[in-house]
C-alpha cells in the first residue's frame, strides 16, 4: 500500500479567506519550492493564529515568486483549553531549541525566556536580537509540524527578577523545584497558568524565595533531577494531562 503523501503546513500570520490568492514570503517560497520541490498544483495547509485551518493549492512557484490559492477552511478545534505561559531559563545551544520546540508541541501559549543567576548563557545587543529571531523560527517550525493553529510568541528575553515583578494575569503560577513538597495534583483545576523552569544548575535559593514572595508555588515531579529541557517538557505534559487536552 502506498504511503499517504505528507502535506506541508505553513504559518501565515495574516487574514485569510477561501478564494483568496496569497503570495508567499520569500523564506516560505524557498522552503516549499526549492527545499521540498513543490510544484504548481501541489496541496498545502495554512494557519494564521485563529481557530481556522485552510486548505490551499500552490498555483505558481519559481525561484523568485510563489503564490497559493485558498480552497477551503475548517475549524478543527486543536488548541488546548489550558492557556500556559512558559517562563524558561535560557539554556545553551540545542537545549534551548529543544525546550522551545517541545513546549510548542505540548500546547504552550506564550514563551518568556529569562536570564537566571546560575544560567550560563550571556546574550545582549545584536547577539540577543539574532537569537530571538532564531527562537521564533524554531517555534514557527514546531507549530507547523505539530498541527497547531496558533503559533506561540517568544517574548523578549529578560532577567528573571524583572519578570517576577510583573503581573502574570494567570490563575496559577507554578515553579518546578526539586525540594517542593507538593505535586501538581495537589493544586486545583485552572484554565490559565504560568510555569517557571530554571537553568541546568537550577534556580538559586534567593530566586526561589523571591518567586515564592511574588506568588509562585513550588511543585515537584518526583525524586529525580531533570535537565532544564526535559523538565519543561515533563511539567507541560503533566499540566496538559491534568487540566488541558493531553489524554492518557
Amino acid at each position: 500500500m502506498a504511503r499517504a503523501r505528507h502535506i506541508p503546513r505553513v504559518h501565515l500570520p495574516e487574514p485569510l479567506a477561501v478564494g483568496q490568492r496569497v503570495p508567499l514570503p520569500d523564506d516560505k517560497r524557498h522552503h516549499l519550492a526549492t527545499v521540498l520541490r513543490l510544484r504548481a498544483g501541489d496541496p498545502l495547509i495554512l494557519f494564521n493564529d485563529t481557530d481556522c485551518e485552510f486548505t490551499a493549492t500552490l498555483v505558481h512557484a519559481d525561484r523568485k515568486r510563489a503564490e497559493i490559492e485558498i480552497t477551503a477552511a475548517e475549524t478543527p478545534g486543536r488548541e488546548s483549553p489550558l492557556d500556559v505561559t512558559l517562563v524558561q531559563a535560557i539554556a545553551r545551544g540545542d537545549r534551548m531549541d529543544f525546550a522551545l520546540a517541545k513546549a510548542v508541541e505540548l500546547g504552550v501559549t506564550r514563551i518568556q525566556p529569562v536570564f537566571t543567576a546560575r544560567g550560563q548563557v550571556k546574550l545582549a545587543g545584536e547577539r540577543l536580537a539574532k537569537k530571538q529571531v532564531h527562537w521564533q523560527r524554531v517555534v514557527v517550525s514546531a507549530a507547523e509540524q505539530s498541527g497547531r493553529l496558533v503559533c506561540p510568541c517568544v517574548d523578549t528575553a529578560a532577567d528573571l527578577a524583572e519578570v517576577l515583578d510583573l503581573p502574570m494575569h494567570v490563575e496559577r503560577a507554578l515553579m518546578l523545584a526539586p525540594d517542593a513538597g507538593q505535586p501538581l495534583s495537589a493544586h486545583g483545576r485552572c484554565t490559565r497558568a504560568a510555569l517557571l523552569i530554571g537553568p541546568e544548575s537550577g534556580l538559586a535559593d534567593d530566586e526561589i524565595v523571591r518567586a515564592a514572595a511574588a506568588g509562585w508555588q513550588g511543585i515537584t515531579l518526583g525524586p529525580r533531577v531533570l535537565r532544564t529541557e526535559t523538565a519543561g517538557m515533563a511539567a507541560l505534559a503533566a499540566l496538559q494531562t491534568q487540566w488541558g487536552d493531553l489524554v492518557v
